[in-house]
């Protein structure tokens, strides 16, 4: 009797140290990832109270202020800065309506569509995707040039190139249109609809997740460039956009009396992106995790 109490005994004892290992393992993790979370927040959390300062304008050796105020963010609207935050604002907004829309049709048209060039058209997307963009700002420079979208006239150059090679991110969409069932198009075609409205009123209303998550990343993506923004919008203010107008404040000759100013656009600045991730965080994950099931 005692013997067998021991065998069934043994399972429980079992099942529990495995779900006290897990529970520990779990502990550990969520302890790491605070600790994470906390180093990664503070330079964020620093730049939040150095807004905030205003018993001087330059570098301090403290992180909190001696003496609170709005001044900060007041004097931002005596600056350039609304203008930056304007164009910035404008190149990120016509571009997250332009590039989604192409990126949808061309992952629509690559996964439902059969044709003799689709598989080698989309190796050389993919090939000619590895060649870092760097390599063709010289010669983007000088197309822009010539069309007269350079310095003051930045933001419409910024949009054209940002627009230009947008349909070969399609990979992330067109896996997640892999995912929809192809009956739906032709039950929708043998009612007597065109392909547009397949797209429009059958395939897009079931792509929410990947929607949302072609748009937000084509909306971040124009909100904080600095690198070919500052490359054709060069010497004029007017041109620029908020990552390069506030880096420029940065330098030794205006750090000592705009650098808490630059603390105080760059929190302007990570609002709108923080609110947008916030709210649409569910579907931005869904749409990741949906478009990487199916290549």
């Amino acid at each position: 009797m005692s013997v067998s109490k021991e065998v069934n005994a043994a399972p429980v004892k079992r099942h529990m140290g495995l779900r006290a290992s897990r529970a520990m393992a779990n502990t550990g993790i969520y302890i790491l990832l605070v600790v994470i979370s906390i180093v990664w927040l503070i330079p964020f959390f620093c730049i939040l109270l150095q807004s905030f300062r205003v018993e001087s304008t330059w570098q301090v050796g403290y992180v909190i202020p001696q003496k609170w105020g709005l001044d900060n963010y007041r004097n931002l609207f005596n600056t350039d800065f609304p203008k930056w935050y304007l164009n910035t604002f404008i190149a990120a907004l016509v571009t997250a309506a332009l590039q989604t829309i192409i990126v949808l049709c061309m992952s629509y048209t690559l996964s439902r569509f059969r044709f003799k060039m689709r598989k080698p058209l989309m190796r050389f997307m993919l090939i000619l995707g590895m060649f870092p963009g760097m390599l063709t700002m010289i010669i983007l420079f000088r197309v822009l040039k010539d069309l007269g979208m350079v310095q003051a006239n930045a933001v419409p150059g910024l949009i054209l190139v940002y627009i230009a090679s947008s349909g070969m991110g399609y990979y992330v969409s067109k896996g997640f249109f892999d995912t929809l069932p192809k009956s739906l198009d032709e039950a929708a075609r043998v009612d007597g609809a065109t392909r547009f409205q397949v797209l429009k009123k059958i395939i897009l209303p079931l792509s929410k997740p990947i929607v949302i998550y072609t748009v937000l990343t084509a909306f971040m993506g124009p909100w904080g460039d600095y690198v070919f923004a500052q490359y054709i919008s060069f010497g004029t203010s007017s041109g620029m956009n908020v990552a390069v107008g506030l880096y420029n404040w940065l330098n030794q000759d205006q750090i000592a009396k705009c650098y808490t100013m630059f603390c105080a656009g760059g929190v302007l600045v990570a609002i709108p992106v923080t609110v947008l991730f916030m709210c649409l965080q569910k579907y931005y994950v869904e749409g990741v995790t949906g478009g990487a099931v199916k290549g």
